[in-house]
């Protein structure tokens, strides 16, 4: 009776777990579309991003072109302790790490602000031509804010220097400074790419209920007390979803603005991981230190992701897992 009953009890489990899948598989089918349209970003990511994976290992190896990967002999960390030794480690971190924290404090708040602020403009006509003109730069290439940069802040005939000059100030030679190239980095990159990034928060904007306005209208909250009790509560989601992944890359400063905005005047304030790794790696043609340098970088960016991941989902916000 006990063993018919324990076969009974398979059996139904195996029915169970066939009928599970036959349903799960009728599902796909069902919805073969959205997933073909989720194929090209997949195999983007394989391609681009997880198959380049299988060249980390010349790390730890003295990498010969002609043997090859797998005929390259290991060295295990020597690349790594060259770096960590190497004269221009605290320099190259030291710089990494403070353009991370500036853009981190001075750019990451900015969108939000501006958005919180359009948000209350009443006149559409104005809050178009607002959003116009701070998108616009988005769209300008890197090369060609640069240049701008160049031209502006030139130290004879740029526009700045003769502001500076009718008050009665002397001409500063702001990309020839190691003191001026930070705030000149971040003071650009907050003016190309702060009206793009308010998309997001105003698009999370309009999430929030109408009534809520009008409840505390009615109670007599005026316009910065709504926005600091309902519109930023309602967005804290969002904000900490980008505050994650900027976290998550915090050690990845980018390469093509401070490269193009970096001479002699300026390198001992400009060089960071990403100039340091292109120097040594391409134009220098020493790949296993550079991809030691690398692989260092993404282990920073990993562990830090880790942990603000962490800390959101213990302080009861928004995580990404």
């Amino acid at each position: 009776m006990d063993s018919n009953s324990g076969a009974a009890m398979n059996a139904n489990t195996l029915t169970g777990t066939s009928v599970h899948k036959k349903k799960k598989l009728n599902r796909w089918l069902r919805n073969y579309e959205l997933y073909l349209f989720l194929l090209p970003t997949l195999a983007y990511f394989v391609i681009f991003h997880y198959v380049p994976m299988y060249g980390l290992q010349i790390a730890f190896k003295n990498f010969i072109a002609v043997k090859g990967i797998t005929g390259s002999p290991w060295v295990g960390l020597e690349h790594f302790e060259r770096f960590f030794n190497s004269a221009q480690f605290g320099i190259i971190i030291k710089n990494t790490l403070l353009i991370s924290l500036y853009e981190l404090l001075f750019a990451f708040p900015v969108p939000i602000v501006l958005a919180l602020l359009l948000n209350q403009v009443t006149s559409s006509k104005f809050k178009r031509v607002v959003q116009t003109v701070t998108y616009a730069p988005h769209f300008i290439s890197v090369t060609i804010v640069v240049g701008m940069l160049y031209l502006f802040l030139s130290p004879h005939n740029g526009l700045v220097n003769h502001l500076l000059q009718a008050l009665g100030m002397e001409p500063v030679f702001f990309l020839g400074s190691e003191s001026w190239f930070k705030t000149v980095f971040i003071t650009s990159g907050i003016w190309q790419n702060a009206g793009w990034s308010t998309i997001i928060y105003l698009a999370a904007l309009t999430s929030v209920n109408p009534d809520l306005h009008e409840a505390a209208i009615m109670d007599g909250a005026n316009k910065w007390q709504r926005i600091f009790h309902i519109d930023i509560p309602s967005i804290m989601p969002t904000i900490m979803i980008l505050l994650i992944l900027s976290v998550g890359n915090f050690m990845t400063v980018g390469f093509e603005k401070i490269y193009l905005m970096q001479n002699s005047l300026n390198a001992g304030s400009s060089e960071v991981i990403q100039t340091y790794v292109y120097k040594t790696g391409l134009l220098g043609a020493q790949y296993s230190y550079s991809t030691a340098i690398g692989l260092f970088n993404s282990v920073i960016n990993f562990i830090l992701l880790l942990a603000i991941n962490t800390v959101a989902k213990k302080a009861n916000q928004a995580s990404l897992w």
